[in-house]
């Protein structure tokens, strides 16, 4: 799971970084507002790829895609791309623990039938 929530974390800090690109064009909002709150969600998604499996880790996945789907209120084109991120999150979540169910059935009939533990393929 880790694997895949950290790639979709990695996308959204590049996502966020030109939507605070966009925003600086788009908004009335000054440079600063605009960096900082950029600046806080772009630490957050990479500091989240090391957090992810701790408690808390994927809630606090699921809060930064409600605030990337929320910056579609500075950035109308948020509301979509915050979605897309928001699913892209949702399937790695899910996808991701069941590869790892998978691994840890995969490593215990290995072990069980005396066979050297390695990649399945």
């Amino acid at each position: 799971m880790r694997t895949l929530c950290a790639g979709t974390l990695i996308g959204e800090f590049f996502v966020i970084g030109f939507a605070g690109l966009v925003a600086m064009q788009m908004t009335e909002l000054s440079t600063a507002t605009i960096w900082t709150v950029s600046g806080i969600a772009m630490l957050l998604s990479l500091l989240l790829c090391g957090m992810l499996t701790r408690p808390g880790g994927v809630q606090l996945g699921w809060a930064l895609q409600g605030a990337l789907i929320a910056s579609g209120f500075v950035v109308p084109t948020m509301f979509f791309l915050g979605a897309v991120f928001a699913a892209l999150w949702w399937a790695s979540v899910h996808f991701g623990r069941k590869i790892d169910e998978a691994k840890a059935r995969w490593a215990a009939q290995s072990e069980a039938s005396g066979e050297p533990a390695g990649d399945p393929a």
